[in-house]
Parts: structure tokens; sequence; C-alpha cells
């Protein structure tokens, strides 16, 4: 067989060289030693998920702290599955949780020198490289149509042997040149096939920068690497481009552990040496006492827009997928309870291989943590943009109440132990909603010993008694004297001793204030609420109660 000359029949307009791309379009980088390459490669779907957020955040991690080069890749050849705006959505979605690029794709354009970074933009590209295989026999054209492929399967199947196109089952693989012309002269179409010379009992190891080595079956298939339109498949396109791009370490899920035979193969056929693959493990979550995978179709929190539409805020989000990106992170956090997560030293070492176990109630607990330490200017900053974006009927309340709102969110920050109540915009709003007169409402019951009636004449000895200037301690003592005239024990450790000679204690009378006054049994201080209320407002609410 005449390769070269087959090789300019399948692709006679194909005229640069591997060596043009790799020494003078795309030479290797100026970088110090060890610095890492690293890219992510989402495909533009329209969903967008925690595992590309997870991979993303270990990406980011490793290129940043050796000094190197991080880069957004958008893998856009499956036509099929492109959805309008969808690349869009995966940089702004990336780009809210602080997931920060170096190069690559971006909402305004392409920033780098190794570019086009849109698969579909590279054509060319892949066509030289297997331009390069035909030449060399190890990729040939195959014009089998898909009633051939499913007679082809059957035929495997009867025959109980591994289904697939490879070796004797593989049609296409020696045609002639004369046999292909007459193909090409009729029009028919076809892929081009990479043509393997694994043996299935075979076994290669492969160094895993997460789970070791590996022991892996040799490929023996005759994949497709282009397909009849002349754009690459996954399999190729992400070898010529992470070669050609210089990437020097691959996050990607276990789901490619699979196809990890096929990417070495190309890799070692056009001597190239592969990248550091670093196999992630699943996203997990208990359901009914078991592990299970996260599920698109079952779990909303897979999504990034489930944390984006409840306003997550992202260090707390960042926060956490650390804790379960390595395993002495939490330590560290302990040791280090005031640095910044670029101060952790991140290391695939400490990486789960069993599954990442992803708990929710865990990242509200974190996000208590994380929000109690940003200072709350910020975080009502974050609340309004939020808001502009998904709840734009509170956007004018938030804007012409921002001081209140200040005094609110600092109620109890201070000190060795601050109150940790918010945890994402949507819980934010609901916490502090009793301020506005439009969203106010009596959430909680009073508690069990005091009926409708005693609780209107509490509020009532309340309300003739309150006096807005009151500093704290003067408020308390009311609250005190107005329990005990109307049968309650002053302090609710005299309650307990006797429980007999009281209705109940000084607590149970507070609570009833709490609760004509914020609508909750449970709140921040009251007194300091009623501070920001103002006057006039507190008044209205001990009316409505009473009425």
């Amino acid at each position: 067989m005449d390769y070269k000359k087959l090789a300019d029949m399948l692709f006679p307009n194909i005229t640069k060289l591997i060596s043009d791309y790799e020494e003078t379009i795309f030479p290797k980088r100026n970088l110090k030693e060890g610095a890492k390459v690293t890219r992510l490669a989402p495909s533009p779907t329209g969903f967008i998920h925690l595992g590309n957020l997870y991979g993303a955040f270990v990406d980011e991690r490793l290129a940043h702290q050796s000094e190197g080069v991080f880069m957004l890749r958008i893998e856009d050849t499956d036509e099929k599955r492109k959805v309008e705006g969808a690349v869009e959505t995966i940089i702004s979605s990336l780009e809210y949780f602080g997931v920060k690029f170096d190069e690559g794709a971006f909402v305004d354009g392409e920033i780098g020198n190794y570019g086009p970074y849109y698969q579909s933009n590279r054509k060319e590209i892949y066509q030289s490289v297997a331009k390069h295989l035909v030449e060399i026999g190890r990729a040939y054209p195959c014009f089998c149509t898909e009633e051939e492929l499913e007679e082809l399967r059957n035929k495997q199947e009867s025959a109980k042997v591994n289904t697939g196109y490879y070796g004797e089952w593989a049609r296409d693989r020696n045609l002639s040149l004369e046999e292909i012309q007459s193909h090409l002269d009729n029009n028919d179409s076809f892929v081009l096939r990479f043509k393997s010379e694994g043996k299935e009992e075979n076994t290669n190891e492969v160094e895993d920068s997460i789970r070791g080595k590996l022991v892996i079956h040799e490929n023996f298939q005759d994949i497709v690497i282009l397909k009849t339109n002349g754009i690459p498949t996954y399999h190729f396109a992400h070898v010529v481009d992470d070669h050609l791009m210089r990437v020097t370490h691959v996050v990607r899920g276990e789901e490619w552990l699979s196809t990890l035979p096929i990417h070495i193969e190309i890799f070692n056929t056009l001597n190239w040496n592969p990248p550091l693959y670093c196999h992630t493990a699943h996203m997990m979550k208990m359901d009914n006492g078991n592990k299970r995978k996260l599920s698109k179709r079952k779990d909303p929190e897979l999504g990034l827009g489930y944390y984006m539409d409840l306003g997550y805020h992202p260090a707390a989000v960042r926060e956490y997928l650390l804790t379960i990106l390595n395993s002495n992170y939490e330590e560290w956090r302990i040791e280090n309870s005031d640095s910044s997560t670029d101060d952790f030293k991140f290391t695939l070492e400490k990486m789960s291989t069993s599954g990442a176990l992803f708990d929710l109630d865990k990242l509200n607990n974190i996000s208590k943590d994380v929000l109690v330490k940003i200072p709350v200017e910020e975080i009502y900053d974050f609340l309004l943009q939020w808001s502009k974006n998904h709840k734009k009927e509170i956007t004018k309340l938030l804007e012409v109440n921002k001081e209140s709102i200040l005094k609110l969110f600092a109620i109890g920050r201070d000190g060795k132990k601050p109150r940790k109540d918010l945890i994402y915009c949507e819980q934010i709003f609901e916490f502090i909603s009793y301020y506005f007169d439009e969203y106010f409402e009596i959430v909680d019951k009073y508690p069990e010993n005091i009926d409708e009636e005693e609780a209107k004449k509490l509020l009532k000895a309340y309300l003739n008694t309150f006096d807005y200037n009151d500093d704290q301690s003067q408020w308390f003592d009311k609250i005190r004297e107005i329990s005990v005239e109307n049968g309650y024990a002053a302090k609710p450790k005299d309650y307990k001793k006797n429980p007999e000679l009281y209705k109940g204690h000084v607590g149970d009378v507070s609570v009833v204030v709490r609760i004509a006054v914020v609508g909750r049994e449970s709140s921040p201080d009251v007194w300091e609420i009623q501070q920001i209320l103002g006057e006039d407002k507190v008044r209205e609410r001990l009316k409505k109660a009473i009425m």
C-alpha cells in the first residue's frame, strides 16, 4: 500500500506538517521547571455541574501553585449536543465561583497563543495529524454504513465475541487504493479509523497521579478518529490539543478510565509523551443510608445553577470543595483559621479514589463559618447583586434600607462566639425578612404554657411600659417586672426549682414579645432588633398582636 498516496487522496488540501505546528505555531512554553499546564475542557451542552467545578479547582490549584498556566478549552465538536448560549453559561458560571483562567475562551473573545480554543475551529490541525497517521499506515477510511455496522454487531453477539471494529471484523482495514478510489469517485461518505496494533489479552502499566500505578488492557479497537464531516471525536481531538497546547496534567472523571488505553496508544503512535492523567472520583451522596453517584436527573444540587440561584457565596463553595478535594484541608484550616484558601498546599496524593462524598448540610455549616468572617458591607453587596439576577422584586427594598440591613447583619457578630445565622442569599433574605412590613409574618406559636389571651395581656403590659429610649438593661428589667407581676418566675432557674409556683418564667414572656415583634421564637437580640426597626414599627406590631 502506498500510504503517502492514500493520504494525499484523502486530504488533498492539507499541506502543513505536524512539525510546522510543533516548532513554529505552538512551540514549547517558556515556563519555569516544574510549572504545570492544565485545562478545563467542557462541552457546551447547557449544563455545567459540580463535577466541572470540582475538576476546575484541581486544575487551577495545580497550575497556579506551580506558576504554570490554566486554560479553558471548549470541546464543541459534537454538533448534536451543542446548546445555544451554553458557552456563555459555562464561562459566567465558573467566573461566579472565582475560577480564573490564564488563557483560552472568554466571553469577549480568546486570549492566548495556543488557540483557537474552540475545537470546532481547529479542523485543519486535526486533519494534518490525521493525514500523518494515514501516511504511516496507522489510519484508514471506513465506508461502512450504519446498517452494516449493526449487522456486524449482531454477528459478533451471535459468535459471543467482543463487539466493535477490530481485527478480522474490521472490513475496510485492508482496502486497496483502487477500492478506496472507487468509493471516493462514488462520493461514498467515510469515517477515518485509527488502526490499532494492540491485543486484547495484553496489558500496560500507566501512572495515574491520583490513583497511582494502573494496569490497563491494551486498546485493540479501530476507533473512529474523524467523523464523516471531517470533525474529530473526543478521543482524537483531546490528544492532539493536549500535545500542541503543551498540557502537562489532564484532570478528568473516573468515567474516562475505560478509554485510557485508546488515548495512550494514540500518543505512543505519534511518538508524543502523554500528559499525566489524574482521574478524579465520582461525586457521591448518601441516599437512605447508601452511597450513590450524584445524578443530573435526581439531584438538583449537581448543577452549578442550583448554588447560583440560591445565592451561595463562592468563597463558601470553594472552602467546602477543598474539604472534599484534600483529606488534610480541614486540619490545615483549624491551624490557619484566617489564611486564604490559596495558601493551602493542594496535592493530588491527598485526593480520594473511592468517591468524593457531597454533603449539603456540611456545605451550609461551612458557609456559616465563611460568611461570619466576611464584612457585612460585602455580604450586603453580594445579596444586592444576587437579587438583581434572581429576585428582582426585593432589589428596591434592599437599596432603600441599606443602613438598617447592615445593622441587622451586624447583630451578635462581635465577641468570641459570634452568631452564625447567614448561609446563602435566599436564606439570608428570609432571615431578615421580618424587618420589611411587606414580608413580615407570624411564623411561630406562643409557648405552650401561654394561650392567646394570656399573650395579649402580657403584650399590653409590655406596650404600656415600652420606651424606645431604654437601654438594654432597662428594657430587660421591665420584661422581668412584667413577668413577676403576672405570675412568672424572674429567672428560669427559679421556675425549674419550683414549677408549681409559677405560670412559667421570664424567658417565656420574652418569647411572646419576640414573636409579636419578629414573628419567630428564635432570632438575634430583640432589643437590638427593636432599635433597628424603629419605635413606630415596633408599636404598630405590638398593637396588631393585641388586636
